[in-house]
């Protein structure tokens, strides 16, 4: 393996070699689901969340290798270093959320012995994040929000600012720019595709629809969440199969919490580039878009609320192409398990896949049940997801050669 600078292998987080004995991995699938509650509940946004949790597993990631490789490396090791990286992410980009970062790196210690190496893991868990996050600095962009609503002089709009209009200029982890994989337009109005899925979201994705199942509703409200937690729960059926070890998942959740950052990334310059309106706009102006077959309705809803951000292409299909994607090159290490996950808007419901496809298919189902996205947009949604995911692969395949 060539010798790479530490940003080269900030860039490409994957598939460096294991520790020797295969160690305890509980600790990074353990803080993981901490990390994604914290995130949770400081209630920022998923673009935001997104990032902090591609900051937060990358610096796990570094600090079990750096664990990996002290002298008499132990399961205590890399616990205390994971529990210093994360309490340094956290105190710098969630520091509203003081009491919740304690309490969990106060549970995480409270496992190990409480000495002097304990102390110097921690330190240098903390270290490795803090070179984490300086080599990150400057990834998002400065100034102020300029985005100039759509309108026409004296006429009213709705004054509620759009998400995340300038998420397209930060910095990538792994490609080369926000546009590299941006698609092609939008259907045309006047195309049978807009008819077929103008007419199939309005029937299938309204709030009061008589064509939807009650299993298809709980689908559309189960993935009304898209804060990570919902795609980390998927990721941990695969880290919590018997003989993974600590750094084997520490890279899983790396590559995965950096390619989903980018997918963001992508998702959001296509959005605004294309600039396509959502169905509750295009339903209720059915009148004006020119075909035939698109008749209005007055009173159409959705029956989830819509994100503030236009429609094409599906944000939700595109982390879910990304994620499948790369929990489908952990096949090659053996058969991937039943993956599951839950969400916070059907509380107590846990959802479940034989295969990374059926998964990434029902969250694109879902978004049409949900009245949120056509047919077309959740099809190239799940096509650029995976091409997000086979190139976040291929970089680091190419970096052990």
């Amino acid at each position: 393996m060539k010798t790479r600078n530490w940003m080269a292998t900030l860039a490409v987080p994957l598939f460096f070699s294991a520790l020797a004995a295969p160690t305890r991995a509980d600790v990074i699938t353990d803080w993981n689901q901490r990390a994604a509650q914290i995130v949770g509940e400081a209630r920022i946004g998923t673009p935001p969340a997104v990032r902090v949790m591609a900051l937060v597993q990358t610096a796990a990631y570094e600090a079990t290798r750096e664990a990996a490789r002290a002298p008499a490396a132990s399961a205590h090791a890399v616990g205390a270093a994971v529990a210093g990286a994360h309490r340094a992410v956290f105190m710098q980009l969630l520091p509203t959320q003081r009491t919740a970062i304690d309490a969990a790196v106060q549970a995480a210690l409270a496992a190990l012995p409480d000495d002097a190496s304990r102390a110097a893991h921690f330190a240098a868990g903390e270290r490795a994040a803090q070179r984490v996050l300086a080599g990150r600095a400057g990834d998002m962009p400065g100034g102020a929000d300029t985005y100039r609503p759509h309108t026409t002089a004296g006429a009213y709009v709705p004054t509620a600012a759009p998400a995340a209009p300038r998420w397209s200029e930060r910095k990538p982890w792994m490609l080369q720019r926000g546009d590299q994989f941006r698609p092609g337009p939008p259907p045309a109005l006047n195309s049978a595709t807009w008819e077929r899925d103008y007419n199939e979201l309005k029937s299938m994705g309204a709030r009061d629809s008589k064509q939807r199942s009650a299993e298809q509703t709980d689908i559309g409200r189960f993935w009304d969440y898209s804060l990570p937690a919902i795609y980390h729960g998927v990721v941990r059926s695969v880290a919590q199969q018997p003989g993974r070890d600590v750094l084997a998942n520490a890279r899983l959740f790396a590559v995965v919490a950096q390619s989903m950052d980018d997918a963001l990334i992508a998702v959001m310059d296509a959005k605004y580039h294309h600039n396509f309106w959502r169905p509750v706009t295009a339903i209720r102006n059915g009148d004006i878009d020119g075909h035939d077959g698109t008749e209005r309705d007055a009173g159409w809803a959705p029956l989830i609320d819509t994100p503030m951000h236009p429609e094409y292409p599906c944000a939700h299909c595109i982390l879910a192409g990304t994620v499948a994607t790369v929990l489908n090159a952990e096949a090659a290490k053996g058969p991937l398990p039943v993956l599951s996950t839950n969400s916070a808007t059907m509380p107590g419901v846990v959802r479940r896949w034989n295969t990374t496809d059926d998964f990434a298919k029902e969250v694109a189902q879902a978004r049409i049940f949900g009245g949120v996205h056509y047919r077309n947009s959740t099809e190239v949604g799940l096509a650029m997801g995976q091409r997000i995911g086979e190139w976040a692969l291929q970089r680091s395949a190419a970096a052990e050669q």
